[in-house]
């Protein structure tokens, strides 16, 4: 019987994070979720509002949204912390990320 120990390849580091008025907040980034986010942005009748918050709620924790939730954020600032959140979750921290 053949044998392949990957771990190595692996990365098993804690979950990204949005930092948000100096306070950090964990952004799901498991295999699952983000398969589920690319189904829900590969829809053929793009992205609506609904995608909007299922995408924010598989993106943050119960926790994470009831402590944002208490910021009072307007739906265009709720727009830049899901786009944040899919490209940390991604890997895709181009222009909208910073990495720390």
């Amino acid at each position: 019987m053949k044998k392949i120990n990957i771990t190595e390849k692996l990365d098993f580091e804690a979950n990204p994070v949005l930092i948000i008025k100096d306070k950090e907040y964990p952004v799901n980034a498991d295999a699952t979720t983000v398969l589920k986010l690319m189904d829900l942005v590969s829809d053929e009748k793009g992205f609506t509002n609904r995608d909007i918050l299922e995408a924010y709620e598989l993106l943050l924790p119960e926790k994470t949204r009831s402590e944002i939730n208490k910021l009072g954020i307007s739906f265009a600032d709720l727009t830049v912390i899901v786009e944040a959140a899919m490209d940390l979750a991604t890997g895709d921290t181009g222009e909208g990320g910073e990495k720390q």
